[in-house]
């Protein structure tokens, strides 16, 4: 099945995606993270805005992109019905062309896994660089997938959307390769009404890293390793399976 990665939360994956979600990140997180770097800041893959919204509720100056642009309609929806002004671009994450520099850079959880190799990651890297200001920070979560359990293949989850639709979702496939570092899972999104039923079956690919790996792309993006921690902040191993990354423009690839 041909679907450029970048294309994947389109569609009823991005109307299944708030559903049928088991997991939101803490915004204060990352508020706290913009309150020690300073403003202006971006989200990278803020998809329907969570935590930007939030973020913007308490006047932070954050903006949002996204390679979605479903995803982004809904994040608009969400902020026009809260009334939040917040400024939002669709483009990829490795090909940001943006009118503004920044003082952070974010991913609210590891969606730079989504990039499907290390070319594509090196050109989000250097993205970054060019939009942080001398001096600025990007966080970048990354984790490394575990193969699903067996018994997960073919498992349904449901939930019912908001007019009413159900919602399934399941894990059809699941291929691994350790060499390039990638697991690909094949999902499937079912919405059934009364009156008709749409199904589709998208490949969702995971590209990991090493930590020396990645210390080394960022590094020749002009960024350097400031720390390698847990979720909460605390050191964690090299092998560790979630990892988030302190980076900071590195002042000898400054233009």
């Amino acid at each position: 099945m041909d679907l450029d990665p970048a294309d994947f939360y389109t569609g009823i994956v991005a109307e299944s995606y708030a559903p049928l979600r088991s997991f939101s990140p803490d915004p204060e997180t990352y508020a706290a993270f913009l309150r020690e770097t300073g403003a202006p800041a971006l989200e990278l893959g803020c998809g329907d805005g969570d935590p930007l919204l939030a973020l913007r509720r308490h006047g932070l100056d954050v903006e949002g992109v996204d390679s979605s642009a479903d995803m982004l309609a809904r994040c608009r929806r969400r902020a026009g019905e809260a009334g939040i002004a917040v400024t939002l671009h669709h483009q990829r994450m490795e090909a940001l062309d943006l009118p503004r520099k920044f003082r952070a850079i974010f991913l609210a959880g590891p969606t730079f896994n989504l990039l499907p190799d290390d070319s594509a990651a090196t050109a989000a890297l250097e993205g970054i660089r060019r939009h942080l200001v001398d001096g600025g920070t990007a966080l970048i979560p990354l984790h490394v997938p575990s193969p699903s359990p067996a018994d997960r293949i073919g498992e349904v989850h449901t939930a019912i959307a908001d007019d009413g639709a159900e919602l399934r979702f399941s894990l059809v496939s699941e291929e691994r390769n350790e060499a390039r570092r990638t697991q690909t899972s094949l999902l499937r999104y079912e919405r059934h009404t009364p009156e008709a039923s749409t199904v589709a079956e998208r490949p969702w690919l995971l590209h990991w890293y090493t930590r020396p790996g990645f210390e080394a792309l960022a590094a020749s993006a002009g960024l350097t390793t400031v720390s390698v921690t847990d979720a909460d902040g605390n050191t964690t191993e090299d092998d560790a399976d979630y990892t988030v990354f302190r980076l900071r423009t590195d002042q000898r690839h400054s233009e």
